[in-house]
């Protein structure tokens, strides 16, 4: 009987959720290939098997958040009837305080650390590529508002700005003491709303 061949995304996958929690514990910049390897219950010769670097492992844990997080907001805003619900919905992650969120928000911050801190093409480019799918997700969220008869046909092109904004919010979350990103988020959605709503 030949042995059972192993479907290599699924191990990678499989590596990378055992790693979850060990990542937040010691950081991006402290894991090592060999820490990975004992969590994980494999050889660190076979990691790299499935793994370019440190960088690939990180990101496929990333991957996996960002997956995760997708499920469930648009699980969230199944039952949320206008655009502006939804918008709210989407920017969760830098409103979230709860102990899980800000977990997933430090690990964003100490990712954007190394981002700004090193010049690491790899890192950049996920950066860029993470950056594209959300602004995907807010495009569709505006065109459907379009289609509805809820916004104008500009508002499509406000995709970019709005997650340029999320991004403003979480560096003034993460650098600033009186950071007041609820407060600002509220001024600032409702005037875009404002300007894109079609009056009824």
């Amino acid at each position: 009987m030949s042995p059972r061949k192993v479907n290599k995304d699924e191990k990678r996958r499989e590596v990378a959720l055992a790693c979850t929690e060990m990542l937040h514990e010691v950081g991006m910049k402290n894991i090592t290939v060999a820490q990975v390897a004992k969590t994980a219950g494999i050889g660190k010769g076979t990691v790299y098997e499935y793994f370019e670097n440190k960088e690939d492992i990180i990101f496929e844990i990333i991957n996996i958040h960002i997956e995760e997080y997708h499920k469930h907001f648009l699980e969230s805003i199944k039952t949320v009837e206008t655009t502006k619900g939804k918008i709210i919905h989407f920017f969760n992650f830098v409103l979230d305080d709860s102990v899980e969120n800000m977990k997933h928000f430090n690990g964003y911050k100490e990712f954007l650390s190394v981002v700004l801190a090193e010049e690491n093409s790899a890192m950049k480019e996920f950066n860029c590529s993470t950056h594209d799918f959300f602004k995907d997700q807010l495009t569709e969220i505006l065109e459907k508002g379009v289609e509805n008869g809820e916004l104008k046909p500009e508002a499509i092109e406000l995709a970019e700005g709005l997650l340029i904004f999320e991004k403003g919010l979480a560096l003034a979350k993460m650098s600033q003491n009186d950071h007041k990103v609820e407060e600002r988020f509220e001024k600032f959605i409702n005037a875009i709303f404002k300007l894109i709503e079609v009056k009824k």
